[in-house]
């Protein structure tokens, strides 16, 4: 299973945590970002994973927020 996954600024690092417990598990991770924890807009991100799903390129997407 292909699985998008994406965060805001001050989830960056659960999301690198939880995207490589993912890849553990015997699935496939597409990390659309961010590439490290400075200041985004998560909109941004939570789009290309939304895109992702609507396009059928991942059965699943997780978003992980700071909050």
């Amino acid at each position: 299973m292909k699985i998008s996954i994406a965060s805001d600024h001050a989830g960056f690092e659960q999301k690198q945590e939880l995207a490589s417990y993912l890849t553990e598990c015997g699935y496939e991770v597409i990390d659309r970002g961010p590439e490290n924890d400075d200041r985004v807009d998560y909109p941004d991100f939570a789009r290309l994973v939304g895109s992702d799903i609507a396009a059928g390129v991942a059965e699943r997407g997780v978003l992980v927020c700071g909050t």
